[in-house]
Formats: structure tokens, sequence, C-alpha cells
């Protein structure tokens, strides 16, 4: 009967040993994947970063870019105000064209007579 005990408290012994044996693996196969997970998280954070650096520069590129265009917004005020000028021009020329064929119709007239 002792002999009985000694072996079921080995088989316990042995049970306990191999299930503390198996949490400990599982401990640390779940500790593992946290370690893997935090360095992804990591690498992400970065990536995410870099993507925040390379947003703020384009901002800073678009504002530049507003601003020059700003610029050329006055250059463009100053070839319409231009345009119109030449078109206010052309109907001048087009009526002094008249008057001038009438007049040399006129000379022409009087010439002839």
């Amino acid at each position: 009967m002792a002999m009985e005990r000694d072996a079921l408290a080995e088989s316990l012994n042995d049970l306990f040993l191999n299930l503390s044996t198996m949490v400990k693996s599982e401990l640390q196969g779940a500790n593992n994947h946290l370690e893997l997970l935090e360095k992804m998280n990591l690498r992400v954070g970065e990536e995410y970063k870099e993507f925040g650096d390379v947003a703020s520069g384009l901002r800073v590129f678009v504002e530049q870019l507003k601003s020059k265009s700003g610029s050329f917004d006055e250059y463009v005020r100053q070839i319409e105000a231009i345009e119109d000028q030449v078109t206010h021009f052309e109907s001048v020329v087009s009526m002094l064209d008249k008057y001038v064929s009438q007049l040399e119709s006129k000379v022409h007239y009087e010439w002839t007579m």
C-alpha cells in the first residue's frame, strides 16, 4: 500500500510537473506573441510617423503653391484688363475703318465728278 501511494504520489508529481511545463510553454508562447505584436506596432507607428511627415511636407507645399497662385491672380487680372482694352480698341479700329471707307468713297465720288 505504501508502494502504491509512492507510485500515485510520483504519478501526481509527474502530472503536476508536466502541467506546469505546459502552462509555462503556453505563457511563453503568449509572451512571444505579445513581443511580436509590440514590435509590429512600433514598426507601424514609425511608418505612420513617416506618412505624417510626408503629409506635413505636402501641406507646406500646397500652402506655397496657393501663395504663388495668389501672385499669379494679379497677373491674370492684368491680362484680362489688357484683353478688354484690346477688344475695345478693335471695335474703335473697326469704326474708324468704316469711317475711312466712307470718306474714301466720298472722295472717290467727288473726284469722279
